[in-house]
């Protein structure tokens, strides 16, 4: 509908059955038109009467929408002319939006910290949608027990006490720290008591807390090289300098370490399952690395992220079990036993550490969400959690047999399989060709892989082209199918190779 300004005619559609009422959508139209410049400063608008027989609406409601602009500043009256739009706009004018987005940003810049931060690379890197071969770091939600863990919730949510839905322990759901305790005793050869376990938002957050709080920029922190890129993120954040040590066949070279940075302030490390090489931490290397961290008094992060599955080996106790000094902070997490979205994991703490960890959790994030630590206590308590690890050491072994046998057939001499004891993923070697390549094929092709030079830091590192694939997320013909597609993969970049050595001879 168009209406008549002394600066031209003025379409104002609106809509009699939108959400909003008819007195909003006219002052948002004649406000948005105000701003786009359609009706400049000084035009004068039609009278109420006028506005409203125009638009076949009510006084009224035009009377109500003109009060709005008026009182915004939009909009003037002048006693015995009319009503006009102001000429001092409270909005930016539209000339002037444009030239601020084409100007270099006016703030200040990040922090070193905050860049290198920002440079931090992803763990893993997924296609959207549902999990395929051969996606990292996800367990099995096909065989997740929906069932239960739904009827736990919905049990929860009908017993919820108004003390629940107050601010609770910075430290956790108790009956969940508790389980969380009785679960490490008998499970990681470990032993602790529910007052040492703090409950995190995921590992992730656990290692951010520890590193804000042990860490102050400028320590020297011993990092797995190659290694995990969220430790690495968090160790960047609490400013620390961060000092790669080579991970061999025997899990982090201790010797080395002490030989790089000896007075270092803190070690992290994947003793059960190195993330991403695999091997587990021999016992001398870790009764080396303890000594270590005696003798250098520094701390040792223990991120134990998916021992609970094994294949054919004997289960190594936690470095935590080990750990005579207090010196060991242990990680755990959720999200490869039951889901990632859960967000929930724990730290085992030394008991003089609680009440500092409690003081500065109450600085940040105060506590994590109640309810899913209710249910998960539940499933726990329940003898749930046991039964879920047990079907799924079977189901995951399956799994792992499903990819060396698929590995064998499809590859044949192009990648070989290193063997896997422990974990959710395991190593493609590659021989000679560049693992970015042969990632990027197989993405063109629908199969999620990484390659092993995503997960290094340090640029004196051996150079080893291998892929890193998971083979939890989907079942065993998922995987075959997957493999078959990343061996077509793999076999595209070896003729690509082909022809470029054939050009390169063709030339010399």
């Amino acid at each position: 509908m168009a209406i008549s300004t002394s600066a031209g005619p003025l379409f104002v559609r609106i809509a009699p059955q939108a959400p909003e009422s008819l007195q909003v959508q006219v002052y948002a139209r004649i406000r948005r038109s105000i701003l786009d410049g359609v009706i400049v400063p000084g035009a004068r608008l039609p009278s109420s009467r006028a506005l409203a027989a125009d638009l076949g609406i009510s006084r009224t409601t035009a009377v109500l929408a003109y009060d709005q602009l008026l009182a915004e500043g939009y909009l003037t009256a002048r006693s015995g002319s009319g009503t006009f739009v102001t000429r001092d706009l409270p909005d930016e004018r539209p000339n002037e939006r444009v030239a601020m987005r084409t100007r270099a940003p006016a703030h200040p810049p990040l922090s070193r910290r905050g860049v290198a931060l920002a440079a931090t690379r992803a763990s893993a890197v997924k296609i959207d949608g549902p999990p395929r071969a051969f996606r990292i770091g996800t367990p099995a939600l096909d065989l997740f027990p929906t069932e239960i863990w739904t009827k736990l919730a919905s049990r929860r949510a009908k017993q919820v006490t108004i003390g629940q839905l107050d601010y609770s322990e910075a430290g956790g759901f108790r009956a969940l720290r508790e389980a969380i305790a009785d679960h490490l005793s008998r499970a990681r050869g470990t032993s602790c008591t529910a007052d040492q376990i703090i409950v995190v938002a995921g590992a992730q957050q656990g290692l951010e807390l520890i590193a804000r709080l042990l860490l102050d920029p400028g320590d020297d922190v011993w990092m797995e090289e190659p290694g995990y890129p969220g430790a690495r993120g968090a160790l960047v954040a609490a400013g620390a300098r961060i000092r790669a040590i080579p991970v061999d066949a025997n899990g982090l070279n201790v010797e080395l370490g002490a030989r790089r940075a000896g007075e270092a302030r803190l070690a992290y490390v994947t003793p059960s399952h190195q993330f991403p090489l695999g091997v587990p931490m021999s016992l001398p290397r870790r009764l080396a690395l303890l000594a270590w961290a005696r003798n250098a008094r520094a701390w040792v992060i223990e991120d134990d992220y998916d021992s609970e599955f094994r294949y054919g080996t004997r289960p190594m106790p936690c470095l935590h079990g080990l750990d005579p000094d207090g010196r060991v902070i242990y990680v755990g997490t959720f999200s490869k036993t039951l889901f990632p979205s859960l967000r929930l994991g724990f730290l085992v703490i030394p008991p003089d550490l609680r009440d500092v960890i409690l003081a500065a959790r109450r600085a940040s994030d105060i506590q994590p969400p109640v309810p899913p630590q209710t249910i998960l206590a539940d499933l726990m308590i329940g003898g749930h959690f046991d039964r879920h690890l047990r079907r799924m050491r079977t189901e995951y072994q399956s799994r792992l047999d499903a990819l060396t046998e698929a590995a064998t057939r499809h590859c044949g001499d192009a990648a070989r399989l290193r063997p896997v004891m422990t974990g959710l993923h395991a190593v493609l070697d590659l021989h000679v060709l560049d693992d970015g390549r042969v990632t990027t094929e197989a993405f063109a092709r629908g199969v999620e892989v990484m390659p092993l030079s995503a997960y290094r830091f340090d640029r004196r590192s051996p150079v080893t082209n291998a892929l890193i694939l998971g083979f939890a997320s989907v079942p065993p013909d998922r995987l075959d199918a997957g493999m078959e597609r990343l061996a077509a993969a793999i076999e595209t970049v070896r003729q690509t190779r082909g022809r470029r050595t054939k050009r390169r001879h063709r030339y010399d």
